[in-house]
């Protein structure tokens, strides 16, 4: 009896709700019917997913016993820390909400934990990415079941390369030699998984590595904006000794941790542990991408 009785739908704490992944997750999750938490910094930021039908906690990623209340009761809990571009020497910053997250989740013990990580988390060399091997060790030291989502290059960060492709045909690329495959993703690939990943069962600590289903070069964005513009894109390879100047211009205080990231990418010391071979691929193509971020333009 009861054989055909519906599964209690579960709770998914999600943080970064309001960013591209953390509101894949969770409209992944709601189409699925499970419960799901938004945890935000605001309540102006909750409403949305309020009147999508979520709880919503309030939460600031560094108050420990905010995000422990914000965990409570969750069945699963999706961790996204906030970007840091221009962070301080030593990732001080990162290190407070790594510190603030692992009491809350030790406290809440939350069943399954998935943190969107990076490629590259491994690396050795102090790089921008850093701030997430820092994530990734002091979470692993939990006694709770843990996934890392370690995803490649957001296929979105050509929302940089917009304007310059619509307005002079000529894209600023950082990513080079410009004929180099990257390992790149969607956004949308990488909330999917995300979310698959929060309704599995597993024990202890996984590693998941992501990327698209094929690996991009420079040139190829250039190629998809020329496609998609119907008129010649290229992409020019900005000289690595111009980078400090123009990141100093933009207001980074110390552009070292960015420069060595970049580095790592185009120096190939930023790839997945397990090489391209021991990757998860996504389905979502470049030029999808692309196309919605020059509709978003209109």
């Amino acid at each position: 009896m009861g054989m055909n009785s519906p599964k209690r739908a579960q709770l998914f704490a999600i943080t970064g709700i309001t960013g591209q992944v953390g509101g894949v997750v969770a409209t992944q999750l709601l189409a699925a019917g499970q419960r799901v938490r938004a945890i935000v910094r605001s309540a102006e930021k909750g409403d949305l997913w309020a009147r999508r039908g979520c709880e919503v906690a309030m939460a600031e990623i560094n108050d420990a016993t905010a995000l422990q209340a914000a965990f409570s009761g969750a069945d699963a809990a999706f961790i996204l820390l906030p970007p840091s571009f221009a962070p301080t020497k030593g990732f001080p910053e990162v290190a407070a909400m790594v510190a603030a997250l692992q009491t809350a989740l030790l406290a809440a013990r939350p069943r399954r934990v998935v943190c969107l990580s990076t490629i590259g988390a491994q690396a050795t060399e102090i790089n921008l990415l850093t701030q997430l091997q820092m994530m990734e060790r002091s979470l692993a030291k939990l006694p709770l079941s843990l996934a890392f989502l370690r995803a490649a290059w957001f296929m979105e960060n050509a929302a940089w390369d917009v304007e310059p492709a619509v307005q002079s045909g000529v894209i600023p690329s950082f990513l080079q030699p410009l004929d180099k495959a990257f390992p790149m993703v969607a956004t949308a690939d990488i909330g999917r998984v995300a979310a698959e990943l929060l309704r599995e069962e597993w024990i202890g600590t996984r590693v998941v590595e992501l990327e698209g289903p094929r690996r991009v070069t420079p040139n190829d964005i250039a190629a998809t904006f020329a496609k998609l513009l119907g008129r010649p894109v290229k992409m020019e390879a900005i000289a690595r000794g111009q980078w400090e100047a123009l990141f100093r211009a933009q207001g980074m205080a110390d552009p070292t941790p960015r420069m060595r990231m970049l580095d790592g990418f185009n120096e190939g010391w930023i790839e997945f542990e397990g090489g391209q071979n021991g990757s998860v691929k996504g389905v979502v193509e470049l030029e999808s991408v692309i196309r919605e971020l020059l509709n978003r333009r209109k």
